[in-house]
């Protein structure tokens, strides 16, 4: 296989980022470009879906629970702090 050179234009400090994420997984920024472009073409796709996050509201979510364990009321009750990991996600997507 013969090989072929990209050039890319970047901000700097966001490759240095990036390469610092990789040698800390055991790979160069070389190894990591080949692996995004394999598996572009393995999923004839972006490797990774793109778009806007979608919100929670997090009183939709509350409601719903409500609704669907109602039943149950004052027979059980949440731990302290239950959503944490979920507004933890939803904080690190936005």
């Amino acid at each position: 296989m013969a090989n072929a050179n990209i050039n890319v234009r970047t901000d700097a400090a966001l490759k240095a980022q990036a390469q610092k994420i990789y040698e800390s997984i055991g790979l160069d920024l070389s190894t990591a470009v080949n692996l995004f472009l394999k598996q572009t073409v393995k999923t004839n796709n972006l490797p990774f879906a793109i778009g806007v996050p979608y919100a929670y509201p997090s009183e939709k979510i509350k409601t719903k629970r409500v609704s669907r364990y109602g039943v149950w009321k004052g027979k059980y009750s949440l731990p302290k702090g239950f959503d944490d990991p979920l507004d933890d996600f939803m904080e690190y997507m936005q």
